[in-house]
């Protein structure tokens, strides 16, 4: 199971985790982000240095709108607890792997 997120305690969960968080947007109605839940839980376990959040949209509408989400499931990176950038990618080890540290050649952005 992933760490639930709430619109409580999303900034300070975030702030406080070092090095890469990707923090997952889905919903319980979703099969694809079903998938992904299943998919990160088991990379978080090979990969125990990232955090890995789940945030449910449907129930944190505020939060949903503030990262502007268009589609779920939605994922998001932070690196010390700064934005760095939305992960746009199949749910597979490599492609998620290779995703990752492309976004993190490139410059954070400024968060949604």
């Amino acid at each position: 199971m992933l760490t639930r997120l709430t619109q409580f305690d999303f900034y300070e969960a975030i702030d406080a985790t070092p090095g890469l968080a990707v923090v997952l947007f889905s919903a319980a109605s979703c099969g694809s982000c079903r998938h992904w839940k299943q998919f990160l839980a088991a990379y978080r376990d090979a990969h125990p240095e990232i955090s890995i959040f789940e945030v449910d949209a449907g129930l944190e509408p505020a939060l949903a709108q503030e990262f502007e989400l268009f589609h779920l499931p939605a994922l998001f990176l932070f690196q010390d607890g700064e934005y760095h950038a939305a992960v746009q990618c199949e749910p597979r080890d490599a492609l998620f792997a290779a995703e990752l540290a492309r976004l993190l050649q490139l410059p954070a952005e400024e968060a949604p």
